[in-house]
């Protein structure tokens, strides 16, 4: 596969006393790899054979440098030009870091990644502003998505799920900006949630339940809050004997059930033609005989169609929207149904909500990186020209702990939901209890202890 042909590189071209003349040493390594690969071959070879093949042309080119480098330069040097060869350059090592959650690029030399909720810059870089668009490029490729100047952002996923966003000039003055939602290799679980005290068993149970019995449920929340993640988490409360279709700009959520149908929204093309909407893929998710239609984010006009599903046999659905609280969340719907085009009277658009909509869940990320479940509310229906709702979990901030972390405690409000004559036809029993505690403290050694 590969055929090098490559006189000996001057140690002199290659000052130390340069900052990036490892860079520069890399990508003179990169570029003479690709002019010495024999491309007839690649394809005939499968991912291991591959790297094996070039990690030994790559350590070829590295004996022309004489003792330029040291043992471990060398071995760092083969790494990164295999990911620049074969991944996404020096994107790769932040994406098997397992405690980075979030990827952040501001141009070719800027990149931060959170990581347990703080943000922090990283001495990592792209060659230059040409650098990171080929690797923006081979993202955005491997989805079928285009990024030029004629369509200058897009959204996209890596294998592993983990979400992609990015801008580039003329919208993007300073270069590229990249933002990579990662998502672990394991998805989290309810006891997850206990164990991080992002929510109380009681309100786990209790949600468990209004998914039981195909209640309709909307999550709330700002953008990196949770909301995806607190959805996957309820979407495995559904029982494995029912259909399920799911709808998704890019597909994040990772489902464990065996009967799950994924669709994904398409942008158009080049000529503007073929653009599949998610209302598009809603109204055909109808004719599919769904149990269960779960909308990864209402953000349009699908919004109306999802309403509507929820109010014609298809209950039990989910889906998320941005607001700042429960309530929030109600004037959200209802100006996003207004921009279905529909021209509905006001008051036949909140009776439709408040008819489809049983709870909502708000999550918000707080000071230190931590994601809670503010407030579980549960919508009781229409007083004049109002959609009435109760709190039944709040979660109450009392400051700011150890290494700035939010402080509180979650508590029971003491109303009882209209929902439990439901669950007593379901045949499950919550015990009132749980809705009358005066303090439910997220601090309580057993929280963790039985999650």
């Amino acid at each position: 596969m590969y055929a090098p042909a490559m006189s000996a590189v001057p140690d002199s071209k290659y000052n130390r006393n340069n900052q990036d003349w490892f860079a520069r040493l890399k990508k003179d390594v990169h570029q003479r790899l690709i002019v010495g690969m024999d491309l007839s071959c690649v394809r005939s070879l499968n991912d291991y054979e591959l790297r094996h093949q070039l990690r030994a042309g790559i350590e070829e080119l590295c004996d022309t440098s004489g003792d330029l480098l040291t043992r471990d330069e060398r071995d760092r040097l083969v790494n990164e030009v295999i990911d620049e060869t074969l991944g996404l350059g020096p994107l790769d090592p932040l994406l098997r870091d397992p405690t980075i959650t979030d990827i952040l690029i501001n141009g070719p030399k800027t990149i931060f990644v959170e990581r347990r909720g703080r943000l922090e810059q990283v001495p990592v870089a792209f060659h230059d502003e040409q650098h990171l668009m080929e690797i923006i490029q081979r993202i955005a490729g491997r989805v079928g998505r285009r990024l030029d100047e004629s369509s200058p952002m897009v959204d996209a996923r890596l294998e592993d799920g983990s979400r992609v966003n990015a801008v580039i000039r003329p919208l993007a003055l300073d270069g590229a900006l990249v933002s990579i939602r990662r998502f672990g290799s394991r998805p989290l679980t309810a006891g997850d949630l206990v164990a991080k005290q992002s929510a109380t068993r009681e309100m786990i149970a209790f949600l468990s339940a209004c998914v039981h019995c195909r209640l309709n449920v909307i999550i709330s929340g700002g953008t990196g809050s949770g909301k995806t993640t607190f959805l996957n988490v309820l979407s495995g409360f559904i029982p494995e004997s029912e259909r399920i279709v799911t709808i998704e700009d890019a597909a994040e959520l990772q489902l464990q059930q065996p009967h799950v149908g994924r669709m994904e929204t398409r942008p158009a093309n080049v000529e503007g033609n073929g653009e599949i909407t998610a209302r598009d893929l809603l109204r055909n998710a109808l004719r599919m005989r769904p149990d269960r239609i779960i909308v990864g984010e209402c953000r349009g006009s699908e919004t109306f169609d999802m309403i509507q599903s929820m109010t014609t046999g298809h209950d039990g659905s989910l889906s998320t929207v941005h607001a700042n609280d429960t309530r929030d969340a109600m004037c959200r719907l209802e100006m996003l149904i207004g921009m279905a085009g529909s021209n509905l009277p006001l008051r036949f658009v909140q009776r439709l909500i408040s008819s489809a909509v049983d709870i909502v869940v708000h999550c918000e990320r707080l000071s230190g990186g931590a994601r809670k479940v503010m407030q579980i509310s549960e919508v009781i229906g229409l007083d004049g020209d109002t959609i009435t709702m109760q709190d039944l979990f709040v979660f109450e901030q009392t400051g700011i702990g150890p290494n700035q972390m939010a402080a509180g405690k979650f508590r029971a409000t003491g109303n009882l939901p209209l929902c439990l004559k439901r669950f007593q036809a379901c045949g499950l029993q919550l015990p009132p209890e749980i809705f009358t505690q005066q303090a439910l403290e997220h601090d309580r050694p057993e929280l963790s202890n039985n999650a």
